[in-house]
C-alpha cells in the first residue's frame, strides 16, 4: 500500500501541513524464500563476488534511466575500467567502484515492502507518494529514531525537537556539509545532520522471481 505525503500548501520550499511520521516496518518475513535469498545475495555483496552477484540478477536488471541494464551496465559499476570513465574520474575508480558496491549492501540491509504485484522494494519509504508540487530533489527521509532538529549547524547547537522517521525538505543539500538546513513539512525550520536524511531520490532496489519461482535483483538504480 503506498502512503502519500499531504501538503496543503507550498511557500518558498517549505511546506505547511501537518507532519507526518512513516516508522519503517519490513516484510520481508513474510516470505522465507526471500529472507534466504537476500541473505544469501548479501553475502556476495559483502564479499565483492562479482560472479555470484550477477548470477543472483535479472537479466534485464534496470540500473539506470536511459541506460541499457543488464548483466553488462552491472558488471561495469561493479568493476569500472578507468579507461571508460571520464578523464577527471580516472584517478578515482577504486573510489568509485566501492562506492557502488557500499550503496549496494546498504540498500539491500534496508527494510522494505511487497508491492502489489509481489515485487519487494528496498527501502521501505519508497513506497512514500510525494506531492506533484514537491521537488523531490529537495525531499529527505529522516532514517532515525528522536534525531535532533538543532538551531544552528553545529552539534552543540539548542535542538528544536525530536524528528523520527519524517520527510523533511532540504532546498540547498550540500554533501560536504555534516549539517544540513531542513524545513519541516510545517514549515519548522532548523539543522539535521546528514547521516540521518536519505535522499527520496536516492538509491532503491528490487526483489522479484521469476517465472521458475527463484528471487532475483532486478532493480538497483537512484535519481528522479
Amino acid at each position: 500500500m503506498k502512503f502519500t505525503l499531504v501538503l496543503l500548501a507550498m511557500i518558498c520550499g517549505p511546506a505547511l501541513a501537518e507532519r507526518q511520521s512513516f516508522p519503517p516496518v519490513d516484510e520481508a518475513d513474510r516470505d522465507p524464500t526471500l529472507v534466504a535469498f537476500r541473505e544469501a545475495l548479501l553475502a556476495k555483496v559483502a564479499a565483492r563476488d562479482i560472479e555470484g552477484v550477477i548470477a543472483d540478477t535479472c537479466p534485464d536488471i534496470y540500473l539506470s534511466h536511459g541506460g541499457n541494464g543488464g548483466p553488462l551496465e552491472l558488471r561495469a559499476n561493479l568493476d569500472p575500467d578507468p579507461e571508460t570513465l571520464p578523464e577527471q574520474d580516472r584517478r578515482h575508480a577504486d573510489k568509485i567502484r566501492e562506492g557502488y558496491w557500499s550503496d549496494l549492501e546498504h540498500t539491500l540491509t534496508q527494510p522494505g515492502y511487497f508491492d502489489e504485484e509481489g515485487e519487494f522494494w528496498m527501502p521501505h519509504q519508497w513506497q512514500i507518494t510525494l506531492p506533484a508540487t514537491l521537488d523531490p530533489h529537495m525531499a529527505f527521509y529522516v532514517t532515525g529514531q528522536d534525531v535532533a532538529l538543532r538551531k544552528a549547524a553545529v552539534g552543540g547547537a539548542p535542538i528544536l525537537a525530536l524528528i523520527s522517521h519524517e520527510i523533511v525538505i532540504a532546498p540547498s543539500y550540500s554533501e560536504v556539509n555534516d549539517y544540513q538546513s531542513v524545513y519541516l513539512t510545517d514549515g519548522t525550520a532548523g539543522y539535521m545532520h546528514s547521516d540521518y536524511l536519505w535522499p527520496m531520490t536516492g538509491h532503491r532496489a528490487a526483489f522479484v522471481k521469476s517465472d521458475a519461482g527463484e528471487w532475483q535483483l532486478c532493480t538497483f538504480v537512484s535519481g528522479d
